[in-house]
């Protein structure tokens, strides 16, 4: 790290330590983000750690979409609907950078699924759930209508189409600029810093905590604390939490290679899973699967299965595509950390939220998605802020833009921002990157948008050294292991 960034990392440890904090929120995912933004609006003494770096686990790794759902509104999940439709339209308003309104043609085929006059019916309730407006009017599309805007479309037993609007974003955009509100209002935080343990001592929490770049221990005092760790909650002591982790890939491909209107995405079925075709700039993005997954978070890869299962859908929904591996650019795998549920099959587990409060001063927030963030954010501090007994002011972060236009331009947006020397140089001394996967996977999504960044890695790691004053060892090792991340999300057998 340059001597600056290590000085304001050094300044802000300090700071957590030399006195009590109100609240410590343990992960920096969009979840924790959320909080410690909403936290430090009203007042409180807010602190944030990770173990990694921030959005490194499923908040940089989604669909990259603000969605109410609508196949939870078949399941009858009208309540979650509604709440996620509504979440959406707020995140676009208070980062309008960051929530591209975008269209989404569902295709209706007779042999499977329901009626068109259903799906009709459907994408109007769907419009209302957004109290009454989404951000443009759903409607139907005959079958000519249909193919003149996905001409590649399989025409077999298709009977036309219904279009119903959610909104694209940047995960990892959207849970780092989170994080930068929160530090504007007075939070502290810090990435590659693990929660060890922590014990009641009186009125407060006694936390140990490791600076995991230099290996000191730091004890933090911390009158309530709340574990946001995303698939990693389980494995935080003193937790509750009770997950059932479900992974997800998706791919990247040339925009192209599949003829979709401009401004639309496509809704794909295959059997009772929903997959998306999202129109990303220059490319396309298509996923997602669901499948249980028992080991590491830190382990979670992409497969060639999960890959053949992705292009079969995408294949049979447009057959002149004949998308093969040899037309991925990148792809990755996240987790859904969703509550434990053993019942039906991964993809019928709710997407519901749980705030819980197992012992006196903690709380574990765990479920929901990325698009509820903030309501789940707002419900927790409001527990916590009770708990205190604290005169916190009322929750804002419905109304304030997250960050002022000139602070999230030029380097924050859904695509990512020109590869140069610049935009490494801000990541570092601006927005706490430390590793270079930090800036390549997170940061700027170089990595997923640009097929020839591992080719250009020597060159940006360069850029990086002379940011943050890396010998050169430092940055061959820092090369390594951005090789080891980039195969946990980009297939060496790609073009078999």
């Amino acid at each position: 790290m340059s001597t600056h960034s290590t000085e304001k990392r050094q300044t802000t440890l300090r700071q957590l330590a030399e006195r009590p904090l109100d609240l410590l929120v343990v992960g920096g995912g969009i979840v924790g983000a959320g909080v410690a933004r909403d936290a430090a609006m009203r007042g409180l003494r807010t602190g944030l750690v990770d173990r990694y770096d921030f959005a490194s686990g499923t908040s940089s790794r989604s669909s990259r979409l603000l969605h109410g759902g609508l196949r939870y509104l078949e399941q009858g999940r009208v309540g979650l609907v509604h709440e996620s439709s509504v979440e959406k339209k707020v995140v676009h308003s208070i980062a309008p950078h960051l929530g591209q309104p975008l269209g989404f043609i569902f295709p209706v085929y007779k042999i499977n699924g329901r009626p068109l006059w259903q799906m009709r019916i459907g994408v109007k309730m769907y419009d209302l759930l957004c109290n009454g407006r989404n951000f443009k009017p759903s409607r139907g599309y005959t079958k000519d209508e249909t193919l003149g805007k996905l001409p590649q479309i399989n025409t077999d037993t298709l009977r036309g189409s219904v279009r119903y609007y959610d909104a694209l974003t940047s995960d990892a955009r959207l849970t780092l600029d989170t994080l930068r509100s929160a530090v504007n209002h007075g939070a502290l935080i810090s990435n590659y810093t693990r929660f060890i343990d922590a014990k009641r001592d009186g009125d407060a929490w006694s936390c140990e905590i490791e600076d995991t770049l230099t290996g000191e221990k730091l004890v933090i005092r911390a009158r309530a604390i709340l574990n946001a760790a995303g698939p990693w909650s389980e494995k935080i002591p003193h937790s509750a939490v009770k997950l059932r982790l479900t992974k997800g890939i998706h791919i990247v491909v040339d925009r192209k290679r599949v003829t979709v209107a401009e401004g639309e995405a496509v809704t794909m079925v295959e059997g009772k899973r929903i997959l998306f075709l999202i129109p990303w700039g220059e490319r396309l993005i298509i996923g997602t699967t669901d499948t249980d997954y028992d080991a590491r978070p830190e382990d979670v890869s992409v497969g060639l299965d999960d890959i053949d299962y992705v292009l079969h859908t995408a294949n049979t929904t447009f057959p002149s595509a004949r998308l093969t591996r040899a037309d991925i650019i990148s792809s990755w795998s996240g987790l859904r950390p969703l509550i434990a549920n053993r019942d039906g099959t991964p993809s019928d587990t709710s997407r519901a939220h749980q705030i819980t409060n197992p012992e006196k001063g903690w709380w574990d927030i765990a479920g929901g998605k990325l698009t509820t963030y903030r309501l789940m954010a707002e419900q927790a501090v409001t527990k916590i802020a009770k708990f205190l007994g604290a005169a916190a002011a009322p929750c804002r972060t419905a109304k304030e833009p997250l960050l002022p236009a000139a602070e999230a331009a030029p380097y924050s947006g859904i695509i990512p921002p020109p590869v140069t020397a610049d935009a490494v140089r801000h990541y570092v001394e601006n927005e706490w990157a430390v590793h270079l996967d930090d800036v390549l996977l997170r940061r700027s999504s170089w990595h997923f948008y640009h097929g020839d960044i591992p080719a250009r890695a020597p060159e940006i790691a360069q850029w990086m050294a002379a940011a943050a004053g890396w010998t050169p060892g430092r940055t061959a090792a820092e090369l390594a292991d951005y090789a080891r991340e980039a195969a946990k999300t980009y297939p060496s057998s790609k073009n078999h």
